[in-house]
């Protein structure tokens, strides 16, 4: 998987890149990241990215032209990959956004600041995605949740890849939350592990886990719900 990331603080992703998974991703071969700096493609002695809005208005706007340029640098010599802009205003990130993401193998992550883009930036891009009803002051996190979630996916990152499939808001689990896990110790002040996951009888541990499940996303996402039974599950 190849990503390629316009941000206006490249440093940002210094410490990411070189963390956990991602950083076993990238030497394994299963991720490569190119950072393509905003500001060298700034204009005057400031390298100035920004502007005042048109019509008024408080803060700064990212520059079209200064963003299409740094789009283009970042693919230079590669063609054109799918474009991201991540905007509190996108779709919202699921896992199955992932999978759709890394199925593509190629991709441009562009990180916002100020007060957001010019809107002709979102006539440069594939698709829009958000992580939530919440603003935050770039898209540089957003993007590292992406990569990760993506990074996750990458044949052999994991080790074992059955725990992703056990995993909240997979297929294997209807899209729903994850059943809850125990380890050692079996009591901590007070709390006991379920006894019959201790019972040996794995098709008791099933159904258990099932029910717990589906228990768990009905009192915190019902939506999840809502949502297997309209596909059909």
């Amino acid at each position: 998987m190849k990503v390629r990331i316009v941000t206006l603080f490249p440093e940002l992703f210094g410490p990411f890149l070189e963390t956990s998974f991602v950083k076993k991703a990238i030497a394994m071969g299963e991720l490569s990241v190119h950072l393509e700096p905003l500001r060298r493609h700034g204009l005057g002695k400031h390298l100035a990215v920004d502007d005042t809005p048109y019509g008024g208005g408080a803060g700064m706007v990212l520059r079209v032209d200064c963003v299409a340029q740094a789009i283009e640098a970042a693919e230079e010599g590669h063609g054109r990959t799918h474009r991201v802009l991540m905007t509190p205003q996108g779709a919202p990130f699921r896992q199955a956004t992932a999978e759709a993401l890394v199925a593509r193998s190629e991709l441009t992550l562009l990180c916002g600041r100020y007060e957001g883009f010019d809107e002709r930036v979102r006539t440069l891009v594939d698709e829009e995605i958000s992580l939530g009803d919440f603003v935050l002051a770039g898209g540089e996190v957003p993007a590292m949740a992406v990569i990760e979630c993506c990074v996750r996916l990458l044949p052999g990152v994991l080790g074992n890849e059955a725990s992703i499939a056990e995993e909240s808001f997979s297929d294997a689990s209807d899209g729903i939350l994850e059943y809850p896990q125990y380890t050692r110790p079996k009591t901590f002040r007070g709390l006991d592990v379920p006894e019959i996951l201790t019972s040996g009888d794995h098709a008791r541990i099933a159904a258990w886990r099932t029910e717990r499940a589906v228990e768990r996303t009905t009192e915190r996402r019902p939506d999840l719900i809502s949502r297997a039974r309209s596909r059909g599950r």
